[in-house]
């Protein structure tokens, strides 16, 4: 797929600060409590399709949120410790990741006009800017 550069997706307004970074993208789902190593910063579980990959600093691009009441505690831990990626975007978040999110003031949008793990790649430089409800990809990554 061929994009023109700066190639920008609308999507709902977010919550946190504009962020930039490299992107990491898969289409399946997330969940602090079940999918990540929190520890270590790295996906955990082998079913997911980023396992073994880092989440430390890149900003994690997934389809959907899976997530209990755990995820606020989770994430603020993570943040308080330096071990959350930059921002969490998703196709679909849930209330329950958007209060997590919000708790540790980790960066988050959803909703967008198109599907964000069809049209950003692994490795791509994005900048969000959830007061605006974009994503921009700024420059093609390596995968």
């Amino acid at each position: 797929m061929t994009r023109q550069l700066p190639f920008v997706v609308r999507g709902h307004p977010g919550i946190g600060e504009a962020v930039e970074g490299l992107a990491l993208v898969a289409d399946d789902g997330f969940s602090a409590r079940y999918d990540l190593d929190r520890t270590n910063g790295t996906f955990s579980r082998p079913q997911h399709k980023l396992f073994g990959q880092s989440y430390l600093d890149r900003i994690l691009i997934l389809a959907r949120a899976k997530g209990g009441v755990a995820t606020a505690w989770m994430f603020l831990d993570m943040v308080s410790r330096g071990m959350a990626p930059k921002a969490l975007v998703l196709n679909f978040a849930n209330p329950i990741i958007a209060q997590g999110a919000a708790l540790a003031n980790l960066p988050l949008m959803d909703r967008f006009e198109q599907d964000l793990t069809a049209v950003v790649r692994s490795g791509d430089l994005v900048r969000i800017e959830p007061a605006a409800g974009t994503l921009t990809v700024l420059q093609e990554g390596g995968g």
